[in-house]
């Protein structure tokens, strides 16, 4: 005698990837405040229990997509660390910034700061979110600098707390003035500039 057959639960109706890359793109163009939930499931294509079965809410859904960001357009950053001077680390990052916020296809500026322009205690999440994600870039860039002194790459008079956020600076600078439209052979003068003025 055999039992009752095993009761196996529907397969996804979507891809989460393809759904993550989406919600990327939505919150890159129009930030978390100005991205909805009934923005995020028409263009997924899902319904609003399946987006919850799947990603949980909006906010997880936001934290999900920066690591995703961080993995794909963004992560010219880390890649940036691995360059062999302090100067190189410095013109991957400009020229990676100009890439990045410059795609062919896509929406300009960065999801760091695009993501961010938050106007009431809703979009505080995001805020956080996004705040501790510069931080611990600004982080990691000056302990890449830090070696760089240790290595004497750098002077020892220099503080790589101070060039790690000038640098950010620069970086998201770029990105602002990409999200206004600046084109990205304009973007890439001040890349240039900003690194020839480079004397650490």
């Amino acid at each position: 005698m055999t039992g009752s057959p095993r009761r196996v639960g529907r397969p996804r109706e979507f891809d989460v990837d393809e759904a993550l890359d989406v919600a990327v793109r939505l919150f890159w163009e129009r930030g978390y405040e100005g991205t909805s939930l009934a923005d995020l499931t028409g263009a997924m294509g899902i319904t609003k229990p399946s987006f919850y079965a799947a990603f949980g809410n909006k906010e997880q859904l936001f934290r999900r997509a920066v690591d995703r960001y961080t993995e794909g357009p963004g992560s010219y950053g880390v890649r940036a660390l691995e360059e062999p001077t302090a100067r190189q680390v410095v013109a991957a990052f400009f020229n990676g910034a100009v890439r990045a916020t410059t795609p062919p296809e896509g929406p300009a500026g960065c999801l760091g700061v695009q993501g961010a322009l938050a106007a009431s205690s809703g979009g505080r999440a995001a805020h956080d979110v996004l705040a501790g994600w510069r931080n611990d870039a600004g982080d990691r860039l000056e302990a890449r600098f830090r070696r760089a002194v240790d290595e004497g790459d750098i002077p020892p008079d220099v503080d790589p707390r101070g060039l790690a956020r000038y640098v950010m600076t620069v970086g998201f600078g770029i990105a602002v003035q990409a999200a206004s439209g600046v084109r990205r052979e304009d973007l890439q003068v001040i890349a240039d500039v900003a690194l020839r003025s480079w004397r650490p």
